[in-house]
């Protein structure tokens, strides 16, 4: 398809630019040329159009955390199908962690990733690049030549950066070059478990990882980001304490983010005791469902309900800039196994935008909200407005993400793009759904057959 598009009649949601009304969007020569919302915005003869009518056009979103999992582990994933499965759940800027084989700690990994991500991938992959070589937590990469090659941050990812002094350099270093140092937050010497420690994992005899193991890490990495002057991000918050920290953090003035995943939004560690959790919120007794399902094994680990009800007032009100999935594929053989023995992770672009939009839905949090968070919330974190990603603002790269609010849909694993079948929503019904997905003008995505129309 050309790189010049007309979007015609949908409800346009742009938090960066503050608009929320229905009307039409120009995208040529792959960027925004013109928003319209008073219904009479013209293209050029024969530009291709998409009936928008009846769904949110919003940014393309942007993903902060994903495992792509190229080079080293293709069974799992790779560049190409990781980015289609991003495109199927509107995201069109996505940035692939560190803990490959070898992990992204060398200017040639980064160049591999780029150049495949050209060749093969559907949507923009941003490197995220290693804190410490072979992410083993001894010593520091060489953070200036990564960012020269093009990461956009730093992180350690699926191991916290555990020695304090490093983490300080990596912060001090990070300062300088303006870019942000994300820490996966959990002091292991506390998290020995496989799930959330609370009435749950008693009940079903398993090991439990209390949330202190997390408040600690970030208590900790504030403190260094205020003695460094540094940026630390703090990835896939879950636990209420560390909302309340990152909140005090905050309202201090340091450079403190965060972010979110859905499914820590979304589902409780009861989740893992089967669909209905305990029955009777008993201690001694299961529900029938599909307990111990290792689908639902992540880390951190899905919590409590307060603790939900935290991540989503957190959310709410700004506390945390970011939804990120945290896309985490797994072969069949990681999960099919024993829920000690099963791999951490969810794959999680495909159902992203319906889990969450579950918070519209209820009243928990407005449209325009989760948009920003989905958009211009991870692009300020990562671009600071250097590209214009997270907006549709005249010369933004025209990257569009089209979906109907209420239509419903029942998730099926099998039909994912991801290899990862890895969801414990297998089955289930949301509602919103990703219609089309737009990346510089081209449609990456497209769910209805109906959805483009001749251009004039």
């Amino acid at each position: 398809m050309s790189a010049s598009l007309l979007i015609r009649g949908g409800r346009i949601v742009d938090p960066a630019n503050g608009i929320d009304a229905v009307g039409d969007l120009l995208v040529r020569d792959g960027r925004v040329a013109a928003v319209d919302t008073s219904g009479g915005l013209n293209a050029p003869e024969g530009t291709p159009e998409l009936d928008a009518r009846g769904l949110v056009v919003a940014p393309g979103f942007v993903d902060l955390h994903c495992h792509l999992r190229e080079p080293g582990f293709e069974e799992k994933e790779t560049i190409a199908t990781g980015t289609r499965a991003a495109a199927r759940g509107g995201f069109t800027t996505v940035c692939c962690m560190p803990n490959t084989h070898p992990a992204i700690d060398t200017r040639a990994t980064v160049e591999f990733i780029l150049g495949q991500a050209r060749a093969e991938g559907a949507v923009r992959v941003l490197p995220v690049g290693a804190v410490t070589i072979e992410r083993a937590g001894r010593e520091l990469v060489d953070m200036s030549e990564l960012a020269e090659a093009g990461v956009v941050a730093f992180s350690d990812d699926g191991m916290p950066v555990a020695d304090a002094h490093l983490m300080r350099s990596a912060l001090a270093l990070s300062r300088v070059l303006g870019l942000p140092v994300m820490d996966h937050c959990e002091d292991q010497s506390l998290a020995r478990g496989v799930m959330h420690e609370g009435r749950v994992a008693t009940a079903l005899g398993l090991g439990g990882n209390p949330a202190a193991a997390e408040d600690t890490m970030v208590a900790r990495d504030i403190f260094l980001a205020e003695l460094t002057g540094g940026h630390v991000h703090i990835a896939h918050l879950s636990t209420k304490g560390a909302v309340d920290l990152v909140r005090q953090a905050k309202e201090r003035g340091l450079a403190v983010t965060a972010e979110v995943t859905p499914h820590h939004l979304t589902l409780t560690d009861e989740t893992i005791a089967g669909r209905k959790g305990l029955d009777g919120g008993r201690h001694d007794g299961l529900a029938a469902g599909n307990a111990y399902d290792s689908n639902a094994k992540v880390n951190p680990p899905l919590r409590s309900q307060d603790h939900v009800d935290a991540l989503v007032a957190g959310l709410r009100n700004g506390v945390i800039d970011a939804i990120a999935t945290d896309h985490a594929p797994h072969t069949v053989v990681d999960k099919l196994c024993e829920f000690d023995l099963a791999e951490f992770g969810i794959s999680g672009f495909e159902t992203a935008l319906g889990n969450v939009l579950a918070l519209v839905h209820d009243g928990r949090i407005g449209l325009p909200a989760l948009v920003e968070r989905l958009t211009w919330g991870p692009a300020r974190i990562i671009d600071v407005g250097r590209t214009g990603i997270g907006t549709l603002g005249v010369g933004a790269p025209g990257d569009v993400v089209l979906f109907d609010l209420d239509q419903e849909w029942v998730v099926d694993a099998e039909s994912f793009a991801s290899k990862g079948k890895n969801t414990p929503l297998d089955g289930r019904r949301l509602k919103g759904q990703v219609v089309a997905t737009v990346v510089g003008g081209s449609v990456a995505h497209a769910a209805r057959d109906t959805v483009m129309a001749h251009g004039r």
